[in-house]
């Protein structure tokens, strides 16, 4: 059973309280996968949409990425514009409704402008994506906030933020400096990337938050590449978090993928209370057994 709370407590003695039925049991285990993962050097990735980032939970990602925990982030393109403007004016996201019926929504032209110019940039760059591309040039212009971008510290430790774009769903679509030619070339180059980084997902975790449709079917095709090419995924275990449990991550994320060789778990909740509680029992179950994220390549 469950445990009533002492004022006063420790983090940990919170888990501990936690009741053990159902996602109470599948959360601890989610949490000592993913911190075993991480401890042995196993590649742990994170697929996330937008919302994540529009609700501030950049420097639970941050974090991960400097302790080692994460070897690679995956994007969608709206992924892209919120962390664009985050580090160029420390906040993002318009009300839509009125926004959209004044001819205003999404016309913002420093975003657009900032993220086509980097994609020019990187067009051509052999092995650069587009999570790459934009990246560094958020270093290169010195932000005013670049401490708070995914893609600019990523770009920092060198680790992969492949970006997976639909062309027509994002706002920077509609704007005259887009490019559809070299957007299309740098996220192709993501996808590659990634499916090489899902190759090596033998005994990691792969972590699926807030996207229900982009990125649970790039990773499948990713599974596939995988598998068609003759690599193990045994151990695999994936995390889908998300505020239902829509079809796609259930599916491609949850079920497929880990049939027969893995282990999938599915927590509904808030991403800005569900993802930080996890974050943050994963380093508290690595900091009480002594464990480390092992940087070193296998």
């Amino acid at each position: 059973m469950g445990k009533p709370w002492r004022p006063g407590g420790s983090f940990c003695e919170f888990l501990q309280s936690l009741p053990k039925p159902l996602a109470g049991w599948d959360f601890r285990e989610a949490v000592e996968r993913t911190a075993g993962a991480a401890a042995a050097g196993r590649t742990v990735l994170l697929g996330m949409g937008a919302h994540p980032i529009k609700v501030g939970l950049s420097p639970m990602v941050i974090d991960w990425l400097r302790a080692g925990i994460l070897k690679g982030v995956a994007l969608n393109g709206a992924g892209v514009i919120h962390d664009v403007e985050m580090a160029l004016v420390g906040r993002t996201s318009e009300d839509v409704g009125p926004e959209l019926h004044a001819g205003r929504f999404g016309m913002a032209r420093e975003t657009a402008d900032f993220i086509h110019e980097a994609v020019r940039r990187g067009a051509g760059r052999e092995s650069v994506g587009l999570g790459r591309a934009v990246g560094e040039a958020l270093i290169e212009a010195e932000v005013p906030y670049v401490e708070h971008s995914i893609l600019a510290t990523a770009a920092e430790l060198q680790i992969p933020v492949t970006v997976h774009v639909a062309i027509g769903t994002d706002i920077i679509h509609m704007h005259p400096s887009m490019d559809g030619a070299a957007t299309g070339a740098l996220s192709h180059t993501d996808f590659r990337i990634f499916c090489a980084l899902v190759t090596r997902l033998a005994g990691g975790v792969y972590i699926n938050l807030g996207s229900a449709v982009i990125l649970p079917e790039v990773f499948l095709k990713a599974v596939a590449v995988a598998f068609n090419l003759g690599h193990d995924l045994r151990g695999l275990t994936t995390v889908a978090m998300d505020f239902l449990r829509p079809y796609r991550p259930e599916v491609n994320v949850v079920e497929r993928p880990t049939a027969g060789i893995g282990r999938g778990f599915s927590f509904v909740g808030h991403h800005e209370i569900l993802f930080p509680l996890f974050c943050a029992a994963v380093r508290e179950r690595m900091h009480e057994g002594g464990m480390h994220a092992d940087t070193h390549s296998h």
